[in-house]
C-alpha cells in the first residue's frame, strides 16, 4: 500500500476524502473523482498536499480529510511479542444455541478453522473476506475471531476484510464496509486497528459512517503507541476506546495507548486464540496487543447481549458501579480464558 508519513499519522498521498458537497470548492485541485459506497475520493493533482486541503475546506465548514492509512494493533514492530507464537491446540467447545447477538468483524479476514467449521455464519464469508496468507499480520482477523468465540459462543460474526497481511487498510475501505452494513447493522462492532489523525482532530467520515448506526456498540484498541496521543477511531465519542493490561490485570502494559479519551482496559498480553494453518503453526497461537484487548471486551459485551440489547450492557459496563478503574485507562473489563 502506497502511503506518507505525516508527524506520526500515515496518509495516502494525493487522495482526499470528502461528500458531495465539499467537491465544487476542491474541484480546481482534483484530476478525477471516484465514489462508490458512500465514499467519495477525490484523486488530487500533482503536488497538491491532502493535509492542507483539507484544513482549508474545514475552514469552509465543509467535511474533508486525507485518506488516513489505519493499522491493526498487536504489539509494535519489533518488540519481543510483536509477531505471535505457536502454541498446542486449544480446548474450545462451540455453542449449540444460537445467539441473537451479531459481531462484526472488520479486520485481515477470517480463515477456515475447527472452531466454526459448519456454522452458518462462517458459510456466509465471501471468498475475498477469507483472512490474508502472507505477511506479518495475516491471521490477525482469525485470531480474534477465536476470542470473540470462546467468550460469545453461539454468536453470529459478520466479516469483512479490509486490512491487508501486512495490517495496512485505509479510511475509505473502511468506511465502504460500513457502509454496506447500514441496512443490517450487527450489535457489536470490533475494530482493532487505527492510526493518529494528521491534526488530532477526529477524522470527520469516518466519525459520520460509525455514528450511523445507532442501535450498534463499536469497540475500538487503544493503539500500541505507548502515548496519550489521541488514537482513530478509539477516541470517537461514539466508540468504546480499549486500553492493554499486562497479564495480571493491575497495570497498564507498557505499550498501550492510553488518556481520558479511553474507555475500558482488559488483558492484552499472551493471549491464546485460534490462528492460521500454516508453517510452525497449527492453528493455534499466542500473541499480544490492545488489538486483542479490544476483542475480548467486544466478546464480553457480545455475550451479555444474548439476554439484553448490547447498548444496555455497555451502558452498564461504563457506568462503573462496582468496578475497578485505572485513571487513563478507564474501567476495567476482567476476563479470563
Amino acid at each position: 500500500m502506497d502511503f506518507q508519513s505525516v508527524g506520526a499519522a500515515l496518509v495516502r498521498p494525493g487522495q482526499l476524502l470528502t461528500d458531495r458537497s465539499a467537491l465544487p470548492a476542491a474541484a480546481r485541485w482534483t484530476q478525477a473523482v471516484s465514489e462508490a459506497d458512500g465514499v467519495v475520493v477525490a484523486h488530487l493533482a500533482p503536488g497538491v498536499d491532502p493535509c492542507e486541503l483539507a484544513t482549508e475546506l474545514r475552514a469552509q465548514g465543509l467535511r474533508a480529510s486525507p485518506n488516513h492509512v489505519l493499522r491493526g494493533q498487536p504489539l509494535f514492530f519489533g518488540g519481543p511479542a510483536s509477531r505471535p507464537f505457536p502454541v498446542p491446540p486449544l480446548p474450545y467447545r462451540p455453542g449449540r444455541a444460537r445467539s441473537a447477538a451479531t459481531v462484526a468483524v472488520l479486520d485481515t479476514g477470517v480463515a477456515k478453522h475447527p472452531w466454526w467449521s459448519g456454522t452458518e455464519w462462517y458459510a456466509r464469508v465471501a471468498p475475498e473476506d477469507a483472512d490474508a496468507a502472507e505477511g506479518p499480520q495475516a491471521g490477525h482477523g482469525t485470531f480474534i475471531a477465536g476470542l470473540l468465540a470462546r467468550l460469545a459462543p453461539g454468536a453470529s460474526l459478520r466479516v469483512r476484510r479490509v486490512l491487508d497481511g501486512d495490517g495496512l487498510g485505509d479510511e475509505a475501505g473502511v468506511i465502504r464496509a460500513l457502509h454496506r452494513m447500514r441496512e443490517r447493522p450487527p450489535d457489536v462492532l470490533n475494530l482493532s486497528f487505527g492510526g493518529h489523525t494528521f491534526d488530532d482532530r477526529p477524522p470527520p467520515l469516518l466519525n459520520d459512517a460509525i455514528a450511523a448506526m445507532t442501535g450498534t456498540v463499536t469497540v475500538a484498541c487503544a493503539g500500541n503507541t505507548a502515548s496519550d496521543r489521541p488514537f482513530w477511531p478509539a477516541a470517537l465519542p461514539c466508540v468504546v476506546g480499549v486500553a492493554a493490561l499486562e497479564p495480571t490485570q493491575r497495570e497498564r502494559a507498557v505499550y498501550s495507548g492510553y488518556g481520558t479519551w479511553v474507555d475500558a482496559c482488559a488483558r492484552g498480553d499472551w493471549l491464546e486464540s485460534s490462528y492460521l494453518d500454516t508453517g510452525e503453526f497449527g492453528g493455534f497461537a499466542a500473541w499480544s496487543g490492545t488489538s486483542f484487548a479490544a476483542a475480548l471486551v467486544s466478546g464480553t459485551i457480545a455475550g451479555a447481549a444474548a439476554a439484553e440489547p448490547a447498548k444496555e450492557v455497555v451502558r452498564r459496563l461504563l457506568d462503573g458501579g462496582g468496578s475497578r478503574q485505572i485513571p487513563d485507562l478507564g474501567v476495567v473489563v476482567p476476563v479470563n480464558l
